[in-house]
């Protein structure tokens, strides 16, 4: 009798769970109940925490450790890696200029900036990086990558000639940008950006409107923010505001595309490149995935709608293991033939890890006794 073959590829669970994490906790559920099932495990990356790990995973490689500036300037310790190749530079923005190194306030909204990712830039082209993947998911910024820029000598002033201190809202000030002093090899480079939503640099579904919030933007300050970016588009040239992904990170795509020549690409689409799921996913009975948070930023590029649309092309059911479900309008509950909101399980006493296994272990009891 051959053994089902069952594929576990989840997301991080924000501030809980690592991909790594929730894919070991999901494994120990479905062992639990049926340890003759071939678990194929796959932690899951599209831009944001975990992309380095997942890309590490798939092609190898080596982490480098750097000292650089937090969103709000403090020192804090990164990494990045270098790929197999040898050619090949991956910095995951989260490491550097990510919401857990901040805590969430209006004011910290309106001024955390993506400087200490520019550090880990330059020190991937110091390091002779012919290709440079720059992870623009889990960010606590909305700078419009200007931070970053700034590490590698591009200059943002005022009327007066004056640098711009750091954040989205000084934004509203910026007269000229000036690039005569930025880092000689980023034009020699392939820079892409990999981005983990599909969002535009303005609108309801931008960087201000739709990501702010979570990075503790209020309602004025959304507004503030919104018309910093605009202004900024204005000034360096719109053309790449409605592109697709320019509002990943705080509007950090749209300020690699338009000021440094980045070319945008999904991140989870090249983390399924990295890690064969196409593959994998045709060998699978059945695929199980998860993240912190299961609302309509999930089907505007987050890994787990791109691996669940995956999936249906070929006719494979993925299940959604969710820390919560945010029922909002736009939510494509569709994408998965079973949701589980963990929130509804939750006991005291009872870790992430475990809420998440259980709920997997009691899934795999309902799936055997279904047949299916």
């Amino acid at each position: 009798m051959i053994s089902p073959r069952w594929l576990v590829a989840p997301q991080e669970f924000k501030g809980t769970l690592t991909a790594a994490e929730a894919a070991e906790a999901m494994a120990k559920g479905v062992r639990e109940i049926s340890p003759e099932v071939v678990l194929d495990v796959a932690p899951l990356a599209d831009g944001g925490p975990g992309t380095v790990d997942a890309l590490l995973s798939g092609t190898r490689g080596e982490r480098r450790v750097c000292h650089v500036h937090g969103p709000l300037g403090q020192q804090v310790e990164a990494h990045w890696a270098l790929l197999e190749d040898g050619r090949t530079a991956v910095v995951e923005m989260a490491a550097a200029s990510g919401l857990t190194r901040m805590e969430p306030t209006p004011s910290n909204a309106r001024r955390a900036s993506t400087y200490g990712t520019g550090e880990l830039m330059r020190a991937a082209l110091d390091a002779g990086c012919e290709r440079l993947i720059v992870g623009l998911g889990g960010s606590a910024t909305t700078d419009g990558g200007t931070g970053a820029l700034t590490a590698l000598g591009y200059r943002f002033l005022d009327v007066h000639g004056n640098p711009l201190p750091p954040g989205g809202g000084a934004l509203a000030a910026l007269a000229r940008v000036e690039a005569t002093e930025r880092h000689p090899r980023l034009g020699q480079v392939e820079l892409m950006g990999a981005t983990d939503v599909t969002s535009p640099l303005l609108g309801a579904d931008g960087a201000a409107h739709l990501f702010s919030p979570q990075k503790g933007a209020d309602a004025e300050v959304v507004e503030a923010l919104e018309a910093a970016l605009a202004h900024f588009a204005r000034v360096v040239g719109d053309t790449a505001a409605g592109w697709p992904g320019a509002g990943a990170a705080g509007g950090f795509g749209f300020g690699l595309t338009a000021l440094a020549g980045a070319r945008l690409v999904p991140g989870y689409e090249l983390v399924s490149r990295a890690l064969g799921l196409e593959r994998r996913v045709l060998l699978a009975e059945v695929v199980l995935t998860g993240e912190g948070r299961f609302d309509r930023q999930t089907s505007l590029g987050k890994g787990p709608g791109g691996l669940a649309r995956l999936a249906r092309e070929h006719g494979t059911p993925v299940e959604l293991f969710a820390g919560s479900v945010q029922r909002d309008e736009g939510l494509e509950l569709d994408l998965f033939h079973t949701v589980v909101d963990l929130s509804a399980q939750a006991r005291p006493g009872a870790s992430a890890a475990d809420v998440l296994s259980e709920a997997v272990a009691r899934w795999t009891v309902a799936r055997l006794k279904s047949g299916r």
